[in-house]
This record gives C-alpha cells, structure tokens and sequence, in this order.
C-alpha cells in the first residue's frame, strides 16, 4: 500500500477513494455470507501492492489478531484470498484472487450445488410416497385430487432444481461465459486511458 511517491495531499485524496470502495465491499460481502469487518479485510488486501501478513493487516485495521486469523481463514476458505510464499519470510502472506469471475462460480456453484442435491433428494422422496398414495385403491376421489395437485407443485419444483443444476454446471465449466461473456481486459484497459 505504499504511496510514498504521492505528496501529502493526493495520499489523502487517494486514501479517501479507496476508503469508498473498501466499506462498499465491505457491506457488499454479506452476499457471501462474510461481515463487514471481514469484507473490509479484503478490501484492504484489494488495494496492497504485495502481499500482507497478518501482523501488517492487524496494524492497518486494527483488530485483534484472533479477528484477523478468523476473517482470512473465512476468505480463504471462500477462494477471496491466496495463501502466498515469499522467499526469506517465516509468515503467511496473503493477497487477493482477482478473478471475481472464479470467485463467484466457486462460492455459489458449492452453495447451489449442496441445496439443488438435499432439495431433490427430498422432492423425488416425496414424489414417491405421493405415487403410492395414489395408488391405494380406498383413497376417496378429493384425497387423490388434493395428492395429483400436490404431486404436480413438486414436479414443477423438482423442474426448477434440475434447471439449477444445469445452470451451476454451465457456470463449472464456464459455458455461462458464451451467453454473458466476461469483460475484456483490452477494453478495461482502454476504458482505464480514458
């Protein structure tokens, strides 16, 4: 983070816009599930020219360190961050992971993944039990049509969540990419001239 080569004056004005992006990451990073001081964390680690210990972490957001080992072992465990190894340093050294595209598929392709399988797992169970319901000969004519609209709100649900499956494999093997293409370097490059 160092911004030595600016004068007094554009260190402020730099820190003050940085400090913007920092807290709208911040209170952006519930949508993984992390808290604001965590997303602050990160937005830290956004912003490093290297990689940082814990220790330098600490100094800059000053929180303890059992805060600081909680909020990265969060991060890491979300792929946010990577573990790096520097010659001649005892400490990890961490740094953000830049593809937000990747960062992305893997938080919620595990998310999705884990609730479309208990979701149809339940649903196909339910269905079953349904189908023998229906199947029971004494079960009165209103039974049977209160089980087939049931049966069919399941159906549709149970078409949703394979919909989804397909969905977190288009994103697994980034053919989400061809119907929503990812932004190009060359044109943020260009944007960033301007």
């Amino acid at each position: 983070m160092s911004l030595d080569h600016l004068d007094e004056k554009q260190q402020e004005s730099l820190q003050r816009i940085r400090k913007r992006v920092i807290e709208a990451i911040g209170k952006n990073m519930d949508l993984y599930g992390v808290t604001l001081s965590t997303g602050h964390l990160y937005g830290l680690l956004f912003f490093a020219d290297k990689p940082m210990t814990l220790d330098d972490m600490g100094r800059e957001m000053e929180m303890s360190k059992t805060s600081m080992s909680t909020s990265m072992r969060t991060l890491l465990d979300l792929k946010m961050v990577n573990k790096v190894w520097t010659k001649g340093s005892r400490k990890d050294l961490y740094e953000v992971e830049f593809d937000w595209y990747q960062t992305f598929t893997d938080y919620f392709a595990i998310k999705w993944r884990k609730a479309v399988e208990t979701n149809l797992q339940i649903l196909r169970k339910a269905i079953s039990e349904v189908d023998k319901l229906l199947m029971d000969e004494d079960a009165s004519g209103a039974v049977k049509e209160v089980l087939q609209r049931d049966r069919g709100k399941m159906k549709q649900a149970e078409s949703y969540y394979k919909w989804l499956d397909r969905l977190i494999d288009a994103m697994e093997d980034e053919k989400i990419y061809e119907l929503v293409p990812k932004e190009e370097d060359d044109k943020i490059k260009a944007e960033d001239k301007n």
